[in-house]
Parts: C-alpha cells; sequence; structure tokens
C-alpha cells in the first residue's frame, strides 16, 4: 500500500451538467493504493490517519489528476507524424498506406509498439483506443507491449478489403483473423478488443455485414472506424452509398452504431445524423490537431452536445501532431473559439479523463480518482517551465489548469502511474 500527498483533482461528472459539484477537490490531498486499485482519496488530514504507517510520496505544489484516455490515435502512423502535405485521402495514399505495409514484418511492429506506447506513457496517457494495422501480427505486437506495461489499450485489425494490394484483406481473412486474435488476447491483462473497419471506403458490403456480425457475437467489442471527417471524403462515400440517407446511414445498414461504437472526427455531420448518434449512445472521438493539420474542418462541440452526443478526445497521431492530450485540449480551445463556443478548463478535463473513458464503456474503472478505481493517475507540474511557474504563481485552480493546458507539454507530466506502479517519470521532487 502507498500513499501519494498533493493537491488533489478529478472530475468524473460533466460540469455542463453537475456545474461545481462535478469537481472533487482537495488542496491537501492523500490518494492511497493498493494492488493496483484507488483505496481512498480525499483531504490529507482526514485520511492519513486511517492508514498508519503509510509510506506517502508527496509532492508538494504539483496536482494528481486521473491518467490521460485517448479515444483514437494509430500506432502504425508514428513515424509519419508531421508529413507535409495533401489532405485526407491523398495524404493515406502517399504517406500512411506505405508506412503501413511494412507491419509485415514482426519485428517492425514490436519496435514501433513499444516507441508508441512509450510516447503514451511520457504524454500522460494511460488508456487509448488505438488503430492497428489490416497485419495480424501487428495487433500481437501492441497488445504484448501493453500487456508487458498492464496498460489498458484497445485496438484491433483493421478490416480493409478495398484499396491496396498490399493492405488487402484476402476473402475470408479478416473474418478469420479478427476472431483468433479474439480468442487469443479476450481477458488477458488490461486488454480490449475493438472491431476496427478502416473507414466506408475501404470495406466491402460484404466485410462491412461481416463487421456487424462480429459486433453482434462479441458484446464486449468496441466498434472503432472514422466518420464524417473530410469533405472530400464524405462525398466519395455519398457517391458509393447513394440509397444511404447520409454518412451515418451506412454504418446503421450494417448494425454498427450502439453504445459500443466509437467514431473519430464526426466534423460534417447534418442535425439528423446527430440525433440518430445520441439515440444510439454512439461516442465521437474530436481529433482537433489532425483535423487542423490535414485542413479537415472544425468540429462543432456545441452542436454535439445540444444533440446529447457523448464525446472525448483523441490525438489521432499521426495526422495528429502530437501525443499530449494538454496539446490536443490547447487545440481543441482554439477550435471552440473559433465556433464561439467557450471550452472551460474542467469540462476539457473531464472530457479527457472520465468522458474519454464512458465513451470507451470503462466509466466504471478508470477516468475519477475514486474509491475502487483503477489507479490510473499522473502528477502535474505546474511549474515545469520558468513561463509556466510565472503564469501559475500564486494562482487559483482554474487558472493553473488552463494555463496548464495553453502552455503544457510532456514536460508537464511529473510522473504517470498505471495501475499504481510508476510508469514514466521519477518521484523526486
Amino acid at each position: 500500500m502507498n500513499g501519494y500527498r498533493a493537491e488533489l483533482l478529478s472530475l468524473p461528472h460533466d460540469p455542463r451538467e453537475a456545474g461545481d459539484a462535478a469537481r472533487i477537490h482537495h488542496p491537501d490531498g492523500l490518494l492511497v493504493v493498493e494492488d493496483g486499485l484507488i483505496v481512498a482519496a480525499g483531504p490529507f488530514e482526514a485520511v492519513a490517519p486511517r492508514f498508519p504507517g503509510l509510506a506517502v510520496q508527496h509532492f508538494p505544489g504539483k496536482l494528481i489528476v486521473p491518467g490521460f484516455v485517448d479515444t483514437h490515435t494509430h500506432y502504425p502512423q508514428i513515424d509519419r507524424i508531421a508529413s507535409y502535405g495533401h489532405q485526407l485521402l491523398d495524404w493515406l495514399e502517399q504517406h500512411i498506406f506505405p508506412a503501413e505495409a511494412a507491419f509485415s514484418a514482426p519485428l517492425h511492429a514490436r519496435d514501433v509498439a513499444d516507441g508508441f506506447l512509450e510516447e503514451l506513457l511520457r504524454n500522460g496517457t494511460t488508456t487509448a483506443l488505438v488503430f492497428a494495422t489490416v497485419h495480424e501480427g501487428s495487433v500481437d505486437a501492441l497488445f504484448e507491449a501493453a500487456l508487458a506495461r498492464e496498460m489498458r489499450i484497445i485496438s484491433g485489425k483493421v478490416l480493409m478489403d478495398l484499396g491496396p494490394e498490399e493492405l488487402r484483406d484476402a476473402d475470408g481473412h479478416g473474418r478469420a483473423e479478427t476472431e483468433a486474435l479474439i480468442a487469443r488476447w479476450r481477458g488477458r491483462g488490461r486488454l480490449g478488443y475493438a472491431i476496427t473497419p478502416r473507414f466506408a471506403l475501404t470495406s466491402s458490403d460484404a466485410q462491412l455485414q461481416m463487421a456487424g456480425e462480429l459486433m453482434a457475437v462479441h458484446p464486449d467489442a468496441l466498434l472503432h472506424t472514422h466518420l464524417a471527417e473530410n469533405l472530400a471524403e464524405v462525398a466519395a462515400v455519398a457517391q458509393r452509398f447513394g440509397d444511404s440517407p447520409d454518412y451515418l446511414g451506412v454504418y446503421e445498414r450494417f448494425g454498427l452504431v450502439g453504445p459500443r461504437s466509437v467514431f473519430a472526427h464526426c466534423i460534417h455531420l447534418e442535425p439528423a445524423a446527430l440525433a440518430r448518434m445520441a439515440t444510439a449512445r454512439a461516442g465521437a472521438s474530436l481529433c482537433p490537431t489532425s483535423n487542423l493539420f490535414l485542413g479537415s474542418g472544425l468540429f462543432d462541440l456545441a452542436r454535439l452536445d445540444a444533440a446529447g452526443v457523448r464525446v472525448g478526445f483523441g490525438t489521432d497521431v499521426g495526422a495528429g501532431t502530437s501525443f499530449s492530450m494538454l496539446a490536443t485540449l490547447r487545440e481543441a480551445y482554439k477550435v471552440c473559439q473559433l465556433r464561439s463556443c467557450a471550452l472551460d478548463p474542467f469540462r476539457a478535463l473531464h472530457l479527457a479523463t472520465a468522458g474519454g473513458a464512458a465513451i470507451l464503456g470503462l466509466g466504471d474503472r478508470i477516468g475519477a480518482l475514486e474509491p475502487g478505481m483503477e489507479a490510473d493517475f499522473l502528477v502535474l507540474d505546474p511549474a515545469t517551465t520558468p513561463l509556466l511557474a510565472r503564469r501559475t504563481a500564486g494562482k487559483g485552480l482554474a487558472e493553473r489548469l488552463f494555463a496548464l493546458q495553453m502552455l503544457g507539454d510532456d514536460r508537464a507530466i511529473h510522473a504517470t502511474y498505471v495501475a499504481g506502479r510508476l510508469a514514466h517519470g521519477g518521484p523526486a521532487v
């Protein structure tokens, strides 16, 4: 059993709905962890006497928050991050498909998986929903690396029977390999499986139908794909699926829209589609750094909120330009400003933690600092750079949190703990 003393902040509920009651804040708090779970969290003076002799690591001036939850990213694209030029469809052809073809080599997949997960931890991300490639071994490599780190990673083999020949499922292989991966990895560590059609244009109708059948027979799996990211993509989907009412309707036709569905981007959706998403309780992963980098468009958080769509944030590496959830929240704030929609720092942190956990179906296990939950947490340093130190000195919680989101990066992550174990950084203060 170990204790961690610092300022504690957790936002298990959306501040839009719960107001200040959403915020659990202890200026001098104590987090008690045993066997990977949170045993207690509260004011130091109230909690410490309950645990005589407890070894306590003290982080004066620092802030403990839940680990970040990345609801959409691509591990095979790490080596193509910051690749110049082109919008989505051309960028895929020029940069991404050639990079993903290399994952037919198991050693390459293992090397990239290790590097990818270390970047997540360095940036304070403890849970992620991750695209692999069409290769079965790409999922094995990621899951093996995540299992060794005790990370909560959800991933799956990409289903793709249209597109480049070297990244195309042969007849029947997509289903057989997906079933084999689920059988091999189900129940191991903190791993989860996602049925992963890349997007509507890269799967035949038969494969999309098969994905729906897999969702039906595997009730513990998520559905992870892309939706309405780019105008050219939306137009191509409309041309191919002319009898569907809209892009979401394509996925609905094949049984792919429900409470276990996570759709990345959701920029170019009409009100009727958003209303159906909300009714289905499907989740939207908003990816601002990717959307800006590829010129895809600006998500409309106010419209998603008005429709009742559940949302989280994704880095979407490699179109996304940073592994940092702080950087992602920074760009999300700017997008909201352009949309005349204020994103306050408390709601931003909620969506990057408990909100993201909820759309992954993990809201009862991660995303908050509450007894019984898994002990994934971060120690944030609001004085990690001279500028941050100047900006946050003597300021209240809201200003310090906002400054961390606007000015912070991986340097602000003093330490990352996964299942109660130090996974990045160090306890020295």
